[in-house]
């Protein structure tokens, strides 16, 4: 359903997208120093640590939580466990260009997934949106040469980022779909820390064996603990929280052209962390990704 965009909504859509991009340039950063996997779920840890004080009671066996373990063992799977693990994964073998690439078939994910099955019809205002959308990242993404689009080789971790770009958008799917305990539903924390319970589960067990099929080791220090302290308060809970909020308010097509901003912020806080300058076509490129928010929001 097409649905009407505040400034409210598109300020909580927008602010995820800049700390995905931070999740991604800071990833890239402690590549060496971590493995992918077991980033993913040192973030979840810390995440629940600090998520405990504000919800422990959805802990206790009356909350919910437990009699419901299917809805959010689901969520937790798609959102927690994969999403992130995946991408991590994807950049081991894909480079930066080929993974952003195929991510940003984002939109177009969100909308086939709910046209096949949440039965939602895509109106020709949101299929031309995805479009420009589209088009605005592959502007960023060829840096302005479309030639080298033609230069693109799909490798494992092309698949990788594939299925992370559908699990994303399945669990914001999943996120419309109100079968939790309503007291959970509208305590933000409670929301979260129900699927962070269940999502250390299956992160744990893809770490492990992670651990157990590679020569996986860790290099503690100063760069690494900072990296994880800014992936678990931000990309992770602060992230989470204005997306939920988001995709409730807006619905999941909609925050599906928002997700397509995480291009573009890379490559701002790339030129602000990594000394690469933005273009011409940095600009282009948001114009026409905003465009493709504007017009697929049109009553």
């Amino acid at each position: 359903m097409s649905q009407k965009l505040s400034p409210i909504t598109a300020l909580l859509l927008t602010v995820p997208p800049l700390l995905w991009a931070g999740n991604a340039v800071v990833g890239r950063m402690v590549s060496t120093l971590v493995p992918p996997i077991t980033l993913n779920f040192l973030r979840w840890a810390l995440a629940f640590v600090i998520l405990v004080p504000m919800a422990s009671w959805v802990l206790r066996s009356g909350s919910g939580l437990w009699s419901h373990w299917r809805r959010f063992g689901l969520l937790s799977l798609l959102g927690v466990g994969c999403y992130n693990a995946l991408q991590y994964l994807a950049l081991q073998t894909s480079t930066p260009l080929n993974v952003t690439l195929v991510a940003a078939s984002g939109p177009v994910w969100t909308l086939a997934i709910g046209a096949l099955f949440f039965h939602t019809p895509v109106h020709r205002a949101q299929a031309l949106g995805a479009v420009f959308s589209i088009v605005g990242v592959t502007i960023v993404l060829s840096r302005g040469e479309p030639a080298q689009l033609l230069n693109v080789r799909l490798v494992v971790g092309d698949f990788f980022i594939l299925l992370a770009t559908a699990c994303w958008s399945a669990y914001s799917w999943l996120l419309m779909r109100k079968d939790e305990p309503e007291a959970i539903r509208q305590n933000w924390a409670a929301f979260l820390l129900a699927q962070v319970v269940f999502g250390l589960g299956w992160s744990g067990l893809f770490a492990g064996l992670e651990w157990g099929l590679t020569d996986a080791h860790i290099t503690w220090g100063w760069p690494l603990i900072a990296t994880l302290a800014f992936v678990a308060v931000g990309p992770a809970v602060l992230a989470y929280r204005c997306w939920g909020l988001g995709v409730q308010q807006a619905g999941p097509a909609m925050a599906g052209f928002f997700a397509n901003l995480t291009p573009l912020f890379a490559a701002i806080l790339s030129a602000a962390f990594l000394g690469e300058l933005p273009h011409a076509y940095h600009a282009l490129a948001f114009a026409l990704i905003v465009a493709g928010i504007w017009v697929s929001s049109r009553p």
